[in-house]
């Protein structure tokens, strides 16, 4: 029997060229492309999304300029997975994708597609500043050396990137594949499982620390600051954690300094507001929720002052901005930083369910903004289901370039507001269960075994009347939530 994989919602490689209103025409500039992702910033952090708590006029400026997506979502509830899809036009669990450790070996293989890949066969400059969390090297890092592979070896010409997440050693800065500013008289060495004799930890010298772990974070300590994993050496390369944002906002602005004058694509991946929250004294106390709070008012400075720049150099114009997050938000996330105490009335993600991690709405649906002041009609909003996996084969198509596309889907039309429709289906993902499928108004979590080895049953929500996901009606319709079952098993399979 053919299976029919529009229904399926896969499209053929020969589909993605059909049907985009905005595709780039001979002669034209091709418009710069800029993804700007933050880290476990939820769908209700961002007041035009509708927070009251806290204000941020820089994301805001670009749903003014541009299109604010009601309805995007992420792959996957937690980073790594998230990330990878983005990157790859590929759902992360395909390769078993989770939360990687600071050592871990480059999860997107070499002769993978990806979206840099593909812009930089379209005659693109390709470059990344900020957070990778999808591993580097070979599984034998030696951070001394060169480290291959790195971002450079997936489709990106420039890279600077911290080497695995701001909670986790190595805390140092990775360019293009070397470790910056290190001394070679005083090597890098890590360790996940041990810690090396004579080195403070968290969990030893809690005297040391200026900011205590709630729940792990209890190794190697950098600034004060608890980590996960064992370190030592590297004194010259260690970073200041209250002056990274800066260090990422300066190397962005210097990237499209350098790329102006030809078409580029910038991945600008913030750090906030992911644990450890430690704003610069800039705003610190700023905001009414404590460090989570002002971690936001930092990254939303970061957006505002990047625009900003944007303007300055005359780029504005033909250049896509999109602005997301990687996955819904968490507030206790292993340090003491008052974010549960503090958050008040604030609702981080919106009017849904669940949270970073979970396998509800909350984990999943983020914010998702698309500036392009030539084709996309400012201050717009649009409910298609849209998922960053289908960043890459929407804009091959807006260049008419050829993509290998396994998930997927061409929905240029949707991310530049002149189609209504999205996807028909967006297979999702939780951290440490099964898979769940959104169809339409639907979300179904088919019956699974967790990691106690219970049966959890099944669980079928209607979004439209039930957007918190408060009733579960798997019992009332369970014809629905077999053919769901069958719709995802037979993504899964295919």
């Amino acid at each position: 029997m053919k299976m029919d994989l529009l229904k399926l919602g896969i499209v053929p490689l020969a589909a993605l060229m059909a049907g985009c209103a905005g595709k780039a025409k001979k002669g034209e500039n091709r418009p710069n492309i800029i993804v700007i992702m933050a880290d476990d910033l939820g769908y209700g952090d961002v007041s035009c999304y509708g927070a009251e708590e806290i204000q941020t006029p820089g994301i805001d400026r670009l749903a003014e300029e541009g299109l604010r997506l009601t309805n995007g979502h992420c792959t996957s509830a937690t980073s790594t997975p998230s990330r990878f899809a983005m990157l790859t036009g590929m759902y992360p669990w395909r390769v078993g994708a989770s939360i990687l450790p600071g050592d871990a070996p480059m999860l997107i293989k070499e002769d993978m597609p990806t979206f840099p890949k593909m812009l930089k066969q379209a005659g693109y400059a390709t470059g990344v500043v900020g957070k990778w969390h999808l591993g580097l090297g070979n599984g034998n890092l030696n951070w001394n050396e060169h480290i291959a592979p790195s971002p450079n070896d997936v489709g990106f010409d420039y890279s600077y990137i911290m080497a695995a997440t701001n909670d986790r050693v190595p805390t140092v800065y990775v360019r293009n594949g070397d470790v910056v500013n290190l001394d070679p008289d005083d090597p890098i060495e890590v360790n996940y499982r041990m810690n090396f004799p004579g080195e403070p930890t968290g969990k030893d010298n809690p005297e040391l620390l200026r900011l205590h772990p709630s729940v792990g974070h209890n190794m190697s300590i950098t600034n004060g600051i608890p980590r996960i994993g064992y370190m030592k050496g590297g004194k010259s390369a260690l970073w200041v954690d209250e002056d990274m944002y800066s260090v990422f906002l300066e190397e962005a602005k210097n990237y499209v300094k350098k790329h102006k004058d030809e078409p580029f694509f910038l991945y600008y991946a913030l750090h906030q507001p992911h644990v450890p929250r430690l704003p610069n004294i800039m705003f610190a106390g700023k905001s009414k929720l404590g460090a989570r709070g002002d971690v936001i008012l930092e990254a939303d400075y970061c957006v505002e002052e990047f625009l900003k720049y944007l303007d300055e150099l005359k780029l504005t114009e033909n250049t896509i901005v999109i602005f997301t997050s990687d996955n819904g938000p968490v507030l206790d996330d292993g340090y003491k930083d008052m974010a549960e105490e503090l958050n008040g009335v604030h609702r981080p993600a919106g009017p849904f369910a669940g949270w970073k991690c979970s396998p509800y709405e909350g984990g999943a649906r983020i914010p998702m903004i698309v500036r392009w002041p030539e084709k996309v009609k400012a201050g717009t909003t649009s409910d298609a289901l849209v998922c960053q996996l289908d960043f890459c084969p929407s804009f091959a198509a807006l260049l008419e370039q050829p993509y290998e596309v396994r998930d997927g889907m061409n929905v240029l039309d949707a991310l530049l507001g002149v189609a209504e429709e999205g996807r028909e289906c967006l297979v999702l993902e939780g951290y440490g269960i099964d898979l769940w499928l959104k169809e339409g108004n639907w979300a179904c979590i088919p019956e699974y075994t967790n990691r106690r080895g219970e049966v959890v049953g099944a669980r079928l929500y209607d979004l439209e009347a039930d957007i918190a996901q408060q009733y579960n009606l798997a019992e009332k319709y369970p014809e629905r939530v077999k053919e769901m079952t069958e719709k995802l098993n037979g993504i899964k399979g295919y």
